[in-house]
């Protein structure tokens, strides 16, 4: 899957357009990579008591796979604080809010039916930003990655951002447990990973592996575990 980014420059940009009066009122879009979650800033890369009872001690800090979904696209956050009242053990969801334009919104059951989640209510929070996108790309929405916030979770989906110049709007289920919750401002809601739809069609070739290929896999399964660095200054920078 090949994504934007601002080296790309045969791939032009991704553009966020909100209302003129919605402009410095609402908050901007971030690189997801400059929205981590404070639990994630707070931890260390090596903790101190695992290395003497495990010979390890390394954390997600040094894992690159994860830190990548983390950082990929951007964050899109809520436009106004939102009261969540959830109540029934969860069969009853209600919101309220001071701003001026909807903030969220029900969701037809029907359209779910025998979903995992039921008897939740599915809920919609509206996005107040159209997201363009070059010829021949898309976006991914997806809860925001490795930042689980217990309240609420949106439904994964795909936008062809180059033809629908409208605002996208995101179901959710409310998970978390009952009471009064508030939403600040500015909460990350949905992850925004554009990608081009052309390197998504690919062939699957499953098999058995060769004798060069399990020489391969051997091999660097190996250099992973001799420097926990290796992944970053060697397979990830091929890309």
């Amino acid at each position: 899957m090949r994504f934007l980014t601002r080296k790309d420059t045969s791939c032009h940009k991704v553009t966020f357009l909100c209302r003129p009066e919605d402009r410095g009122v609402i908050p901007d879009p971030v690189r997801a990579k400059t929205a981590l979650p404070e639990w994630f800033r707070r931890l260390p890369a090596v903790d101190a008591a695992y290395v003497s009872t495990t010979n390890d001690g390394l954390t997600v800090k040094r894992c690159m796979p994860f830190i990548d979904a983390m950082a990929a696209g951007w964050i899109v956050g809520l436009s106004a604080t939102i009261r969540m009242e959830i109540s029934d053990n969860g069969q009853t969801v209600n919101c309220g809010w001071e701003f001026d334009r909807t903030m969220v919104s029900n969701h037809g059951s029907h359209q779910v039916a025998g979903n995992p989640r039921e008897p939740a209510p599915p809920c919609k929070f509206h996005n107040h930003w159209t997201i363009r996108t070059p010829p021949g790309w898309s976006c991914l929405f997806v809860p925001p990655l490795n930042r689980p916030n217990g309240l609420f979770e949106i439904v994964a989906g795909v936008v062809d951002t180059d033809t629908y110049h409208a605002e996208i709007h995101f179901p959710f289920f409310a998970t978390g447990p009952d009471g009064l919750h508030v939403l600040e401002r500015g909460t990350p809601i949905v992850q925004v990973i554009p990608f081009c739809r052309a390197t998504t069609d690919l062939y699957a070739d499953i098999r058995a592996e060769n004798m060069v290929e399990k020489a391969e896999r051997t091999s660097i399964f190996r250099k992973t575990l001799a420097s926990d660095g290796w992944y970053r200054k060697f397979a990830r920078a091929k890309r």
